[in-house]
């Protein structure tokens, strides 16, 4: 009877949280992304993972941020819902064409990461001389030479 109640208190405290956060399935954090005059920004919420285990790269116009949340042990008592994720993480995003790799910068504070990176220069309309391939007054006259 006794296995009984403990399995039915359990399932009542089951969530999908829990389910995927014992299975040590990576997860993946939270991002905003948004655009000041001349920089993209990118806000990973990373709450209760120290800096140090934090880790950012730029390489061929991709944004990989990785690190690691520990899972925290209660020494008296037992938990009855594990809703915060952890484990290890990886989130990987495609920045534009020609945003500038060595303009990239990253802090973190208060548990948020936030990389600054240059928006890439948009592309000005030029205007193309046409050169005559024939010159015009031979071929008024009759003549291609």
């Amino acid at each position: 009877m006794n296995g009984e109640f403990e399995r039915l208190i359990s399932t009542i405290f089951e969530s999908p949280a829990r389910t995927a956060a014992l299975s040590h399935h990576a997860w993946t954090p939270p991002l905003d992304v948004w655009e000041t005059e001349g920089e993209l920004v990118y806000a990973f919420d990373l709450p209760g993972i120290p800096e140090e285990q934090v880790t950012v790269d730029l390489e061929d116009n991709t944004l990989t941020v990785s690190g690691a949340r520990e899972r925290v042990e209660v020494e008296a008592g037992r938990f009855f819902r594990y809703e915060r994720p952890f484990g290890e993480f990886t989130r990987s995003v495609a920045l534009p064409e020609g945003s500038g790799d060595s303009e990239a910068r990253a802090h973190f504070a208060y548990g948020v990461l936030e990389v600054h990176v240059q928006k890439p220069e948009q592309s000005k309309p030029r205007r193309i001389p046409i050169v005559p391939t024939i010159d015009s007054a031979a071929i008024e006259s009759g003549s291609t030479d």
